[in-house]
């Protein structure tokens, strides 16, 4: 019996352990409030990092709920503008920061270390400005345009989805800052932790498939347009900069999840 009891321990202390890898995630990457007894400890940061995909199922969910709400009292626009601003509050803007800094170092340096010194500047440039109000102004155009069931379903799935593409920069490149906010969570990422995170995807994935609230044909050209702006950020990424940033997590989070929506409208639309 000795021996049954030291297991049952032990399992249920590495249960425990992802939790709290779950809600170090939680507090790193929103400003949702997390149980005292988690704690924190800088090493815990770079495990959590499969747990990204987690917290934006999460903030995907809630979203919806403030969209769904919304929609009993107002036009679809004013619902999905509003469920944008709960995503904001929810996340601190933190994704879209990025998305801006990154704008502005791929915009206006011209070498790595003068990328590098721009998206680290607290301040906004015009290339951040632009690109910022064009995303929000693509992703807003987008979902008022969808079926609103087909909004919920999108909306809950774009977000996991588009930070675990964030997080295959952390499982295949080389973070080049040698501090930042972003460092402790930058280690690289096993295949193992990389298949946890995939797991926070895989099972929304399904059960929007078997809904049916956003079509098959819609599924594979998100997917596939999803697919093509991680592709096409990594390789900026990688050309400008030798690796990434927590910059470019943020931007590859944007750009991704917005691709993912104008691949769903595509197959909706036509």
């Amino acid at each position: 019996m000795e021996p049954d009891w030291f297991e049952e321990k032990d399992r249920e202390e590495r249960i425990r352990h992802e939790l709290r890898l779950f809600f170090v995630a939680l507090q790193f990457f929103t400003r949702l409030p997390v149980p005292r007894w988690v704690g924190y400890d800088p090493r815990w940061l770079s495990q959590a990092a499969r747990y990204f995909p987690a917290v934006g199922l999460a903030v995907g969910i809630l979203i919806a709920l403030v969209y769904v709400l919304a929609t009993l009292l107002w036009p679809q626009a004013v619902a999905v503008l509003l469920s944008m601003v709960a995503g904001l509050l929810l996340t601190g803007a933190f994704h879209e920061d990025g998305f801006a800094d990154t704008c502005d170092g791929f915009g206006g340096g011209s070498t790595p270390e003068r990328v590098l010194e721009i998206m680290k500047d607290s301040r906004i440039g015009a290339y951040g400005a632009i690109g910022i109000m064009l995303m929000l102004a693509l992703k807003a155009t987008t979902l008022a345009t969808l079926p609103p069931a087909t909004v919920v379903a999108a909306l809950v799935l774009a977000h996991p989805l588009s930070r675990l593409c964030a997080v295959s920069l952390i499982w295949r490149m080389t973070y080049v800052r040698e501090e930042g906010k972003s460092k402790p969570i930058a280690e690289r990422m096993s295949t193992r932790e990389f298949g946890i995170a995939m797991m926070s995807v895989i099972p929304v994935l399904l059960l929007v498939l078997i809904s049916g609230w956003i079509p098959f044909a819609g599924l594979v050209m998100g997917g596939l347009l999803a697919a093509a702006g991680l592709f096409w950020m990594r390789r900026m990424c990688q050309r400008r900069l030798g690796g990434y940033t927590g910059d470019c997590l943020g931007a590859v989070q944007q750009l991704t999840e917005l691709a993912f929506y104008l691949g769903v409208l595509t197959a909706v639309a036509y």
